[in-house]
């Protein structure tokens, strides 16, 4: 892709996604992340009416007249986004990839982010780390995660969940909120994700595909591991390998709800066939 084709297409998301971002800043995003504290502002005098508990005893006495202590909300917000650009992203029955639909909603949630005066950063993973940016504010800091999203050529083709949420452990000195955006074909990350739910405020949003949870019924096929390079011949007309793959999909399904509410961490399931926003805003809404 040449420099004008990516400007052309950094632009055309965020025109898309920007419009977006609004309907889920309305729709509570705002609401979930207000603040994270508060902290002191000023002292000036008593007036009528002011909480007594926050007099300043000691500039009270200093000056013979009632003064208070003034607090404001703590605004300073960072929004961390781990976005998993694996193979397994790739795949689609549908217009678009999951790997799309990451980009689209990473971009709402900076744009949302933005208009909440939050700091975004972003890390995208593989099995490696193949781009990490620390959380930063304006407009330039969004357009670079989404020409990051688009542009970046993962070396490598597998997923390390853990080794993502680790280096962000590491990384993230302060609390923050963290969106994992991945369709977990993966394993062995409860653990950091644990960890991670304690320290900060941790969403996962899992994006899967129609016929990655129910296998189509069209006969002969070659399926192919996007991330082993694995090649295998199933027979799809067969109603016991369909049974037994949709039981280990609602299985892999009712594990990540149980082990996301064990640990506090938000849960967002969303199709390829779904509308993402009416699915992020309703979870918002909910929680």
């Amino acid at each position: 892709m040449d420099a004008n084709d990516l400007i052309k297409k950094v632009r055309k998301i965020e025109i898309k996604t920007k419009t977006l971002s609004r309907d889920l800043f309305a729709g509570g995003y705002h609401s979930n992340f207000k603040g994270r504290g508060m902290t002191f502002s000023e002292v000036r005098e008593y007036n009528t009416g002011d909480e007594v508990r926050a007099i300043d005893w000691n500039v009270t006495a200093r000056y013979g007249n009632p003064y208070i202590k003034v607090f404001e909300e703590e605004r300073e917000i960072s929004v961390m986004l781990l976005a998993d650009i694996s193979s397994s992203g790739n795949f689609t029955t549908n217009i678009e990839t999951k790997k799309e639909l990451i980009t689209y909603i990473s971009a709402i949630i900076a744009f949302s982010a933005s208009q909440n005066q939050d700091k975004t950063g972003l890390l995208l993973f593989s099995d490696e780390i193949e781009k990490f940016l620390l959380p930063k504010k304006g407009k330039s800091q969004i357009l670079r995660i989404i020409r990051d999203l688009i542009e970046v050529n993962p070396k490598s083709s597998k997923t390390n969940i853990s080794k993502a949420v680790a280096y962000t452990l590491k990384m993230l000195k302060k609390r923050s909120i963290v969106f994992i955006l991945s369709d977990f074909m993966d394993s062995n990350f409860d653990k950091e994700l644990e960890i991670c739910s304690r320290k900060h405020d941790t969403i996962a949003i899992r994006i899967i595909d129609p016929a990655e949870k129910e296998l189509p019924k069209i006969g002969l096929i070659n399926i192919k591991d996007a991330e082993t390079g694995e090649i295998k011949l199933i027979d799809t007309n067969s109603s016991e390998l369909r049974r037994k793959y949709s039981d280990d999909m609602k299985k892999r399904t009712a594990y990540l709800n149980e082990f996301f509410a064990k640990n506090k961490i938000g849960f967002v399931d969303i199709s390829t066939d779904e509308d993402y926003v009416k699915e992020l805003i309703k979870y918002f809404k909910k929680k």
